[in-house]
């Protein structure tokens, strides 16, 4: 499984951050191949408040499908909403392997 992940810094106004969040939300509700749609709220950390506010993870079953799920053509609106209400460098993106363990322990 693979993730992309948009990970947001705190925003300057709240309330035009929770307008254009949920717009995106409902853009990426319309990609191809999802899997499962992950938000993480910032709490703190234990050395202070972490420089990210928001965490998006948006799960598929491999890259090909992350892939074709970016290029399409909701995937592709989903992309220009982020650049466009979004200010430039207020969150950052990635891909990422996820490897799911249940239970146990390392020995």
């Amino acid at each position: 499984m693979v993730k992309f992940m948009i990970m947001f810094l705190k925003p300057a106004d709240r309330e035009a951050f929770e307008t254009a969040y949920n717009d995106l939300l409902a853009l990426i509700e319309r990609m191809p191949d999802v899997v499962r749609r992950q938000v993480v709220h910032v709490n703190g950390g234990p050395t202070g408040y972490p420089m990210y506010d928001r965490i998006l993870e948006i799960y598929f079953e491999d890259m090909p499908a992350l892939i074709g799920s970016l290029k399409s053509r909701a995937g592709q609106e989903a992309g220009g909403e982020l650049a466009k209400r979004f200010p430039a460098r207020s969150y950052e993106t990635l891909f990422a392997e996820v490897y799911e363990e249940a239970g146990g322990k390392t020995e």
